[in-house]
């Protein structure tokens, strides 16, 4: 008979041995495939799993191995993780770009729809786009999830400088805006001579700002790369001073309110010598005017 113990009977039956501590050593490589992730969305188990190719990439390097068939593994399983993520270009908007600018600047965005937005390269894209001769300066704005915002300031088309056979399209500061073709840009004032473009900004404004003179323009002519002739659609010329166009052109806005001259035509207006303008009609005669600081 088996003994009694208070509150029962004893259990014969050998004890069940006690269960070893469970090992805090490294998992069998055999047993990878029973470990799950615990609490994780697909979407950061994804990134996750990015995350670990991303080292096991930076391993490879260290190694030698086959690093860039890797990295391509890893750049496509990215781009379509953000391509399922909604994370793709579906819209651009495109500011400040004139119609003639236009094809150019398509051309050096090169984007494709749906590419992956948030790995887009936006320094090089603004890069390529400021590498256009229309562009002066481009800024790139990526708005996620699914749009681009491109704001372009163009270059300021000054002037057509004709020099050595060739008319090209000049900007603001002198230079050549290589795609623009100066045909189509015939209401563009036109610069003669070596060194016209880096003084054409100067002067140009100056003579805009005077709409009756400016109206009857037909070229600035640049002589011995220092100081101007205003070549007139009837023939007449204008001889500016190497300095200080301003006050010469003061002065003949005195001469024309007082003569109409620039209505009635001459032969030549020379303003160089700050004290007298001298004035030679059409018949050949020259009439000389002091001025209101000359004898």
């Amino acid at each position: 008979m088996p003994a009694l113990v208070r509150g029962g009977r004893q259990d014969s039956r050998k004890p069940a041995p006690r269960r070893a501590k469970a090992s805090r050593g490294p998992i069998p490589a055999g047993k990878l495939h029973a470990v799950k992730s615990v609490g994780l969305s697909p979407a950061a188990t994804g990134f996750a799993v990015v995350a670990l190719l991303l080292l096991g990439g930076a391993v490879t390097l260290m190694t030698g191995g086959r690093a860039q068939a890797l990295s391509d593994a890893v750049g496509q399983f990215t781009d379509q993780r953000l391509a399922d993520a909604g994370f793709k270009l579906t819209k651009v908007h495109l500011e400040g770009v004139s119609r003639e600018a236009l094809p150019a600047v398509k051309a050096a965005m090169d984007l494709g729809r749906d590419q992956p937005l948030a790995l887009m390269d936006i320094a090089a894209l603004k890069l390529r786009i400021e590498k256009v001769g229309w562009v002066k300066e481009a800024r790139v704005v990526r708005l996620l999830p699914d749009t681009l915002i491109i704001a372009v300031t163009e270059r300021q088309r000054l002037a057509v400088w004709q020099h050595q056979g060739r008319a090209v399209v000049i900007d603001s500061d002198g230079g050549v805006i290589p795609e623009a073709d100066a045909g189509h840009f015939p209401n563009l004032p036109l610069v003669v001579g070596e060194g016209a473009p880096e003084s054409a900004g100067k002067v140009i404004p100056q003579i805009a700002a005077r709409p009756r003179l400016m109206s009857r323009l037909e070229a600035l002519v640049r002589v011995d790369d220092r100081r101007w002739d205003l070549r007139l659609k009837d023939g007449s010329l204008i001889q500016l001073p190497a300095t200080d166009e301003e006050a010469a052109l003061l002065r003949l806005d005195q001469l024309d309110q007082e003569s109409r001259v620039l209505e009635l035509g001459f032969a030549r207006i020379d303003l160089r010598d700050p004290n007298v303008i001298a004035v030679r009609p059409r018949d050949g005669a020259v009439a000389a005017q002091p001025t209101d600081g000359g004898a």
